[in-house]
């Protein structure tokens, strides 16, 4: 491996153990709220949505500062001390025996999910500009690696106890603190460092400076849809697949990792074949079009082995966000990465605030013994139809401001 790629090798490492943890504890969920609270599936389904929604607040008033610490201080200390917190947010989700635990324990995950952006600005730091596309979709192909070994493990572990996975996430988190630590270099230098304030550092200051570039802010409406839709998967699959398939949590964590080879895949290896043939704007438009078609079949599919069979080709649909963020991170000054990825992961936390809530309660709505029509589904057609809408205004957006 050429020299210049090693801090790219090393921070797909990093991002691909994060997901690990994340993955290990997804397949458990659904029991392990059952256990805590003792209702029924569609109560345990709502608490997942108000945990989440907790959750993503936290990452949307804490990401810009994360963010703009970043810039400041560097990538690597930022990465670090994040994960070390994460290790002890998992270890007290292991012991909670009370709903206000778990809650307690998203609050403090939230402050600290701040890996994903600050691997990015990483990347970001050191990509050229015509390598920035394909570099996060690097990312994202680590992501998916993690996932893939994540909720097979969960589902194993699971057979030991509902916290068992808590405290293998909890050992990654720390073991990826020291993966960072000793193996990857400062990419923010004395030319590239930016001095931190306040008026960047909440969220919506740092949405005002980086609106201020041009074109940008239609850019990220578009990813806000996109990941308002996105986030059906988390907060409704497990839930989704018991309830309609009575699937196990080996059997949840299985189709977790098929979903994570196929997205591992698509974004480590489609990408840059797709903007070459399709240019950014075409891959956008591609990805945001498959993401709406599959929701929408999701939705109604009654066969758990087609649902398997869907999997991969619904994951085609991730080419689109690697151009998208290539296109954002080329409109940005060198010396606002941090800044820009911390915005990002405040739009996305700003989306998981708002669609859990609404992806549990249709879940719950729709499989309630009253329900006017039977639809588990339900909150995949609305992910379906939102997905649509970000098509929509990316597709009016003018041609000028594609990169």
């Amino acid at each position: 491996m050429k020299p210049s790629r090693l801090p790219i090798f090393f921070i797909v490492a990093t991002v691909a153990i994060d997901a690990m943890g994340i993955g290990l504890i997804m397949p458990v969920m659904p029991y392990l709220l059952r256990e805590v609270d003792g209702g029924s599936l569609g109560d345990a389904a709502i608490w997942g949505g108000i945990l989440a929604t907790t959750f993503a607040a936290m990452q949307f008033l804490f990401g810009p500062i994360i963010g703009s610490l970043s810039d400041r201080h560097g990538r690597k200390p930022v990465l670090v001390i994040s994960l070390v917190i994460m290790a002890v947010n998992y270890v007290l989700m292991a012991v909670a025996g009370t709903i206000w635990l778990l809650l307690l324990g998203r609050i403090i995950g939230g402050i600290t999910a701040a890996t994903h952006a600050t691997a990015a600005a990483y990347i970001a730091d050191v990509s050229k500009p015509d390598q920035k596309a394909a570099n996060f979709g690097l990312i994202g192909a680590g992501f998916g690696i993690g996932f893939v070994l994540g909720p097979v493990i969960g589902g194993i572990l699971a057979e030991f106890g509902t916290r068992a996975p808590f405290w293998a996430a909890a050992v990654l988190a720390i073991s990826n603190a020291a993966l960072g630590w000793f193996v990857l270099r400062e990419s923010v230098t004395d030319a590239t460092r930016r001095a931190f304030k306040w008026k960047r550092a909440n969220p919506f200051g740092a949405f005002k400076s980086i609106g201020s570039f041009p074109g940008l802010g239609p850019l990220l409406v578009v990813y806000f849809f996109f990941q308002i839709a996105n986030v059906v998967y988390p907060s409704i699959w497990a839930f989704y697949t018991l309830e309609r398939f009575a699937w196990s949590p080996g059997m949840i964590g299985l189709s977790l990792a098929i979903y994570g080879i196929s997205f591992g895949l698509v974004q480590g290896l489609l990408v840059q074949p797709s903007i070459r043939r399709f240019g950014h704007r075409g891959t956008v438009v591609l990805g945001l079009g498959l993401e709406a078609v599959m929701l929408f079949v999701i939705a109604f599919v009654t066969s758990g082995t087609l649902l398997l069979i869907l999997i991969p080709i619904s994951a085609l649909g991730a080419v689109g966000m690697p151009a998208l963020q290539g296109i954002m991170s080329r409109r940005v000054a060198d010396d606002a990465q941090g800044e820009l990825q911390g915005v990002l992961t405040s739009v996305n936390s700003l989306s998981a605030i708002m669609a859990p809530l609404v992806m549990t309660r249709s879940f719950a709505y729709f499989t309630a013994a009253g329900a006017p029509i039977y639809a588990p589904g339900a909150p995949f057609l609305i992910a379906s139809v939102l997905m649509v809408v970000s098509v929509v205004i990316f597709q009016m957006r003018k041609r000028a401001s594609v990169a």
